[in-house]
């Protein structure tokens, strides 16, 4: 029999003490912004060879449309939202906007690539010719060569969220912290979020997953891990999968894991990212920078660009001119931070509901509120395999993950999760109307009893009540997407945006290419020369230097 479910008292305190402001309106609400990716694909399924139309505007420059690594990848970009509806209702008319502008192609709605033909079927995204262009091109050329670009047609969505500062206030004056500088103190608080979320982020994975399957051209043939079955003539899956996005067949590399950035301090996580873009890497530096007079990549360090490092969870700054993240980031600390894990939910036209959004919303919350002490390099690789498990069987009754020493269910351990998040609930929907978030925990509450009500499981379902085709039923749900999108009205101000858009986009995109004064080795030394500047932090921890 398992140990009744206890929240923490200091969370249930720290939660009574921020109520009666909430309640007055004087912490205001969350505030967030989507990014999400989906691959535009022909009436077979296929990753599309069409550049990404004209009609949408320049990928460059363009507020809301671009491509990610693939000229086929869109990207979407809403602007940030108080409210997850308004977000929602702004991808909505991204989408549809784009359907007007598509010709016999759909956007696909699961997170792993639809049909390819070899690495070079996955069109590497064109930006240009300015230098900042090229460097990106060159960037994602470079990740071809690294990585390969049939891993660079993955989709997510990635969730970008802050508190409001009437919050952040509070909290420090109940923390008796206001003789921290306001930036450090945020910055603090953030990474002990992120401590907090990484080990139990897993949960997200378990509920959210929903990438159990893979077309077979998605691998070299011959080469198929065990942990792969065929389900048809052109589909493997993992019957206890959740998201295969976030295996070791996707965003994962053995260089990379060896930074072992655990986020302990803002210091600490700066420094190893700057050790990464400027430290050469024997292998990179072996397939070379440049072939002749064409780049290969930016450099052969183990990171081209700070970007190129992969986790599943970020701190973030917005940068300014000439600025690299890792310098805004130093300069004026963390702004909000950017949950990288959550795949497509392709049941959904928009890959991600507002119930997600506010379970995420008040996980996050969980996270900020929890203690969080520094994470050890032996926890981290514990954290690391409890990740795994849950990715590669978190369906699996069996299944059991490491908690405070113990082996411990999948079901218990969320379930006690759960207890605690219906604290911070309260807290989040002392502003609403209803209680959306309490009703979010209380949606997704079955999923821990019974796994074939996961995402996962049911796309699963979905291809084993038909020819278990992935891409033939996810082409099919793309179609049926499309249909009701393209019958949804817009609003007319923001289609007028987005018409406006187009012109102006492509006319700032070429003011930057007429505006380049010096050659691209030129461009390329003088920001790697400022990406190595550091800058002082006001405040350093003095465990910094270990």
């Amino acid at each position: 029999m398992s140990e009744p479910l206890t929240v923490p008292s200091a969370l249930t305190a720290q939660v009574d003490r921020l109520l009666p402001s909430a309640r007055l309106g004087r912490l205001g609400r969350l505030r967030r912004g989507l990014e999400k990716e989906g691959l535009r694909v022909d009436a077979n399924g296929h990753i599309a060879q069409t550049p990404h139309p004209y009609a949408l505007g320049s990928k460059l420059t363009h507020p809301h449309i671009t491509t990610d690594y693939s000229e086929a990848l869109l990207e979407y970009i809403t602007p940030v939202y108080s409210e997850p509806k308004e977000a929602l209702a702004f991808l909505s008319d991204l989408h549809t906007f784009t359907y007007h502008h598509l010709e016999n192609e759909w956007i696909w709605p699961g997170s792993m690539p639809s049909r390819l033909s070899g690495n070079d079927s996955v069109p590497i995204a064109d930006y240009g010719s300015s230098n900042v262009g090229t460097m990106k091109h060159v960037y994602r050329k470079g990740l071809d060569v690294r990585y390969g670009r049939i891993m660079q047609a993955i989709a997510g969505v990635h969730y970008n969220v802050s508190l409001p500062e009437d919050m952040w206030h509070a909290l420090r004056e109940l923390e008796k912290a206001t003789n921290i500088p306001f930036n450090d103190y945020r910055s603090t608080r953030y990474f002990g979020m992120i401590r907090h979320f990484r080990r139990h982020s897993w949960l997200l994975l378990y509920l959210f997953g929903a990438s159990p399957a893979i077309d077979k051209s998605f691998l070299p043939t011959g080469n198929v891990p065990e942990k792969l079955q065929s389900l048809s003539d052109d589909t493997y899956y993992a019957p206890y999968a959740t998201t295969l996005r976030m295996s070791d067949l996707g965003y994962q590399n053995k260089v990379q894991s060896q930074l072992k950035i655990c986020f302990n301090s803002l210091s600490n996580y700066v420094n190893t990212l700057r050790h990464a873009i400027s430290t050469p890497w024997p292998d990179y530096e072996k397939l070379g920078v440049k072939n002749g007079d064409e780049w290969q990549q930016l450099n052969a360090n183990i990171l081209q660009i700070e970007n190129e490092y992969y986790s599943d969870i970020r701190p973030k700054r917005v940068a300014k001119h000439n600025e690299t993240p890792s310098q805004a980031l130093e300069a004026r600390g963390v702004e909000y931070i950017e949950v990288r894990c959550l795949d497509l939910n392709p049941f959904d036209p928009l890959g991600v509901t507002e119930d997600q959004m506010r379970f995420v919303d008040t996980f996050l919350m969980w996270c900020l509120l929890s203690d969080s002490p520094w994470i050890s390099d032996e926890e981290c690789d514990r954290l690391d395999d409890n990740r795994r498990l849950v990715v590669e069987r978190g369906r699996d009754p069996a299944l059991s993950l490491v908690h405070n020493g113990k082996a411990t269910s999948v079901r218990e351990w969320g379930e006690q999760i759960f207890a605690e998040m219906a604290e911070v609930a309260r807290l989040l929907d002392a502003v609403e109307e209803d209680a959306p978030h309490a009703a979010a925990l209380a949606g997704l509450a079955p999923l821990l009893k019974d796994p074939s009500l996961t995402p996962s499981a049911q796309l699963l379902t979905r291809l084993e009540a038909g020819n278990g085709s992935l891409s033939d039923t996810l082409l099919h749900l793309a179609q049926e997407q499309a249909n009701k999108l393209k019958s949804t009205p817009m609003l007319r101000s923001r289609e007028a945006l987005l018409a406006q858009l187009i012109e102006t986009s492509h006319q700032q995109q070429h003011d930057i290419e007429a505006a380049d004064q010096e050659s691209f080795s030129e461009f390329l030394s003088t920001y790697f020369a400022k990406a190595r500047e550091s800058r002082v932090l006001s405040a350093i921890s003095p465990e910094d230097g270990q």
